[in-house]
Order: structure tokens, then C-alpha cells, then sequence
């Protein structure tokens, strides 16, 4: 079996490992705060940062998703510089002020390591506003390591709910001979199945009780304009702010 084929079995198997439990554990978080009006801010520094993105203003997705979002956390700054930020405590202050946190609102916060300051504070603070918290996490890695937080807690310790992503530690599955490292990670690929399968879950959930939350449709097809687009994300503005025109906060 050749190194693609080797991969793609080690897809397949992280995805046949997830846990339907913890993904039914997790709907029922952001069902209850979808069924009380709530938003579901989600929060990942490096490339966790990917999967934010991934659920949020996506068709098929969620319309009441917050990514918690800034050039830092991805390398528009640099790649260093990305991951220096995400070992400062204190980079939470630069973020947190601009986002609306309440207490009918729900986290997640993504980070497979579960070790670095900045995704474990920002975990600390959701939990101080009152919110659930979503960890999705690496369990058996994060396990082994030790925490960077002044708290000495990884993120699987912070949060109420945990999405392991089964993925290999250190994350890269697939070793060729003559090559010093591991390569072909896993934890997006992964990463975004827990994430969508929780969604969907959720939605399913509100939708037996008829409450089918707002839901994107892509503008590419069929008749939804680009207005209807427009209106749709006008009723999210004051808590959203890159639904707002230049995304500008408050």
C-alpha cells in the first residue's frame, strides 16, 4: 500500500472513531442556545483558525455562527508570529473586546494540542460569561502534555463537553522511509466532521420541535439573491460583526 493509499486509510479510520456520545453531548449544547436565541462563537488559533472558517457563513451551515477571528491567529502576520501569539496569555484581551459573550450563548474552542495559553483562555472567559464550552481536542495528546496555561489546565479541563478527534499524536498519520518526519495531518480533515455532524445534530434536534434555525443557502444557485442574502444576515448584526458591512465592530 502505497503512502496516498496509507492516508486515506488513516481518514478513514479517525473517522470511524469519532463518538457519536460526545457529538450528542455537544448538539445539545448549541441546540440549547440556539432555542434561546443565543450564538455559537467559535475560536481556533493556527490552522484550528481553518476550522472555524469552516462552519462559519458556509452554505448548508449555521447563520448563528461567530468566528472569532483576526490575522494573528492565521500567518497574514507571519508564521512565527502566529505561533507566539498563541502562547501569550494575554493576546485574549486583543481579541475577547470586540465579541458579545452571553450566557445563552455557546463556545467552542479548537485547538488539537489542548496546551497552548491563548485558546485555553479564551475557553476561561467563555465559561466566566456564563456560556458551555465546546473543546475540540486531540484527548490522548493533550492527555500526555503538559499544560502552558498559568492555570496548569489544558483545554479538555476547561470545557463541559469534549470532541476528540482521534487523530495520531502530533497529528501527521503516515511515515515514509528515508524521511525524518511523520506527514499527512489529520486533524482538519477530522476537525470538520465533528463540527458539521454536531451541527446537524443540533438542527435536527430544533427541527422536531419546530424550530428550524436559519440555515445558508448558497447564492451560486437557485433564486436566493443576493439581497435576500443581505436581509438574512441583517438580523445578526449586533452580535455577528463580520455581518456587518466591513465587518467593523462595535
Amino acid at each position: 500500500m502505497d503512502s496516498a493509499e496509507r492516508y486515506l486509510a488513516s481518514v478513514r479510520r479517525a473517522l470511524d472513531d469519532i463518538c457519536f456520545e460526545q457529538v450528542e453531548q455537544a448538539a445539545g449544547v448549541i441546540a440549547e442556545a440556539l432555542r434561546n436565541d443565543g450564538i455559537i462563537h467559535v475560536f481556533g488559533s493556527g490552522h484550528s483558525s481553518l476550522l472555524a472558517q469552516e462552519v462559519f457563513f458556509r452554505a448548508g451551515g449555521l447563520v448563528a455562527v461567530n468566528a472569532i477571528l483576526d490575522a494573528r491567529l492565521g500567518f497574514e502576520c507571519g508564521a512565527v508570529e502566529s505561533t507566539e501569539f498563541e502562547r501569550r496569555v494575554d493576546s485574549a484581551d486583543l481579541l475577547i473586546h470586540r465579541e458579545s459573550f452571553r450566557t445563552n450563548d455557546a463556545g467552542v474552542v479548537i485547538s488539537n494540542s489542548g496546551r497552548n495559553p491563548l485558546p485555553i483562555e479564551i475557553a476561561v472567559r467563555m465559561k466566566a460569561s456564563g456560556m458551555k464550552v465546546i473543546a475540540l481536542t486531540n484527548l490522548t495528546q493533550s492527555r500526555q502534555s503538559k499544560s502552558h496555561h498559568p492555570s496548569g489546565k489544558r483545554l479538555f479541563e476547561i470545557a463541559h463537553v469534549i470532541l476528540d478527534n482521534h487523530c495520531p499524536c502530533g497529528d501527521a498519520a503516515i511515515t515514509i522511509e528515508g524521511v525524518p518526519a511523520a506527514l499527512g495531518p489529520l486533524s482538519t480533515i477530522a476537525g470538520a466532521a465533528l463540527l458539521h455532524s454536531t451541527f446537524l445534530r443540533a438542527v435536527e434536534v430544533l427541527a422536531r420541535e419546530g424550530r428550524s434555525p436559519d440555515v445558508f443557502v448558497t447564492v451560486n444557485m437557485g433564486s436566493l439573491m443576493l439581497d435576500d442574502l443581505k436581509q438574512l444576515l441583517a438580523r445578526y448584526q449586533n452580535r455577528i460583526r463580520y455581518y456587518r458591512p466591513g465587518g467593523k465592530a462595535d
